[in-house]
């Protein structure tokens, strides 16, 4: 998916025009934060009396839309990103005082978890464990809002796709700022009451300067109007090129013409992308589309079967089950079976960096997690051990499972990938983590090269 579609593009409605143009990414960013500086963040009327200090409006002027709010002062997307950049890290905010965005969604580590957790511990007291593994922040900027049927305007466009997009593991959050309300009012996570309860911690934070120069002296004497400033300034560092999407991979380095894959790299590559292997590249795109290096997700929603993990500790009650799109998070498509058991396609770029895998944390090696593909279907007790197939995933929703390959297979076939060709996708997969530097002076790939890798 190529669409400049992020959460700012689809909540200013004048601006849909992005989504029917094929736009980089840096260069949609760079349009969005124009379009943030005009629309978004539109000064208040000129006051008849200039010398008069500024009055913020009443409670029951709220914006309709997070976009819509008002402020005294309109920052420049600079400075946004930079106050951003010091909330996201701001223990202050949460309940227990020492735990921040960051703490879950580490810099160093792609914004991921730092550790090999299956969930993190948050609460007041950071004695409350989640539900799920943390997923990475990173490659994010052309999600497109949650769509029960997607028609992606590349290829063939009267293709229904299916359910696709929006953030966190069940698409329930369809902005960068409904994203980060999530975590500061999550009871297992930074655990404030409500959003006034974070507004008061932030007025007396080390950031409170920093809100009153970026929206203006009266920030704080409307919580709402607050609450959303500190919103937009995360939502804005989210949408920083350099942090979340800098595309300085060894792959981005091989597209460019800059560096060679090693023969492992190269086998792995063409087994990720043969569809009576791998198969992988189907749901994680991996060619250049209209110009656009490739995010490595279609974004869509499946349901795969992983393994239930027992460590995780609400697993321990037998009834307990977490399905997804259709609960227990997300709640407004409980009740819909079509949806239960299906999860966000996550980007693969940087998944060499994490330390547990799937949206259980149910595997802790990427290996182990590749030959899950390889083996679900046609060796299971590998997967499952002698229990019940799918043992994490009701009988009534098995219909909803994935069968494409690798999957499909019957026990006892021979798996889609062989060991050494496990080897070789996890090869390649190391390729994808950001912050590789190209040799000076070396080898070069081919044009061939570069052009073969980019066919679909």
């Amino acid at each position: 998916m190529t669409r400049c579609h992020s959460g700012w593009l689809s909540r200013i409605e004048s601006l849909a025009v992005f989504r029917r143009l094929a736009l980089s990414p840096r260069l949609a960013c760079l349009l969005l934060s124009a379009a943030l500086a005009a629309l978004a963040l539109a000064p208040q009327p000129a006051r008849s009396a200039p010398s008069a200090p500024a009055v913020s409006a009443p409670a029951s002027a709220a914006p309709r839309s997070i976009y819509e709010t008002r402020f005294e002062r309109k920052p420049e997307f600079k400075t946004l990103v930079a106050l951003g950049r010091s909330l996201f890290s701001d223990r202050t905010l949460s309940a227990s005082g020492r735990v921040s965005c960051a703490s879950c969604h580490d810099p160093a580590h792609a914004y991921g978890p730092p550790n090999r957790l299956p969930v993190q511990r948050g609460g007041p007291a950071l004695n409350l464990p989640g539900l799920r593994a943390v997923p990475s922040l990173t490659y994010h900027q052309t999600l497109p809002n949650f769509q029960p049927h997607f028609f992606d305007n590349d290829g063939n466009d009267s293709e229904d796709q299916g359910p696709t997009g929006g953030l966190d593991w069940d698409g329930r959050a369809d902005s960068a700022h409904e994203q980060a309300a999530g975590p500061l009012l999550s009871p297992f996570e930074m655990a404030n009451k409500d959003n006034a309860a974070v507004v008061a911690k932030l007025k007396s934070s080390p950031n409170a300067a920093a809100m009153r120069d970026a929206f203006g002296a009266h920030v704080f004497d409307d919580a709402t109007r607050a609450w959303n400033g500190l919103l937009l300034a995360l939502e804005a560092f989210q949408q920083s090129p350099a942090d979340f999407y800098p595309y300085n991979s060894k792959y981005d380095a091989f597209l460019r013409g800059q560096v060679k894959l090693t023969p492992g790299e190269m086998r792995g590559l063409a087994a990720f992308n043969d569809k009576a292997r791998g198969n992988c590249a189907s749901c994680h795109i991996s060619a250049i589309k209209r110009g656009a290096f490739p995010q490595f997700t279609d974004f869509g929603l499946i349901a795969i079967g992983v393994p239930r993990n027992r460590t995780i500790p609400a697993n321990a009650k037998p009834g307990y089950r977490d399905l997804g799109a259709c609960g227990p998070l997300r709640t407004d498509l409980q009740g819909h079976d079509e949806y239960c058991g299906l999860f966000r396609t996550p980007s693969l770029r940087n998944v060499a960096t994490r330390g547990v895998f799937f949206h259980n944390g149910v595997y802790s090696s990427l290996e182990d997690a590749v030959r899950f593909y390889a083996l679900r279907d046609a060796d299971p007790k590998r997967v499952y051990g002698s229990g019940r197939r799918f043992d994490d995933l009701p009988q009534r929703y098995q219909a909803n499972l994935n069968k494409e390959a690798p999957f499909g297979r019957r026990a006892a076939d021979r798996p889609a990938l062989t060991e050494t060709e496990i080897a070789d996708v996890v090869a390649f997969l190391k390729t994808l983590n950001d912050g590789y530097v190209p040799p000076q002076a070396g080898s070069r790939a081919s044009g061939a090269a570069v052009a073969a890798a980019s066919k679909n």
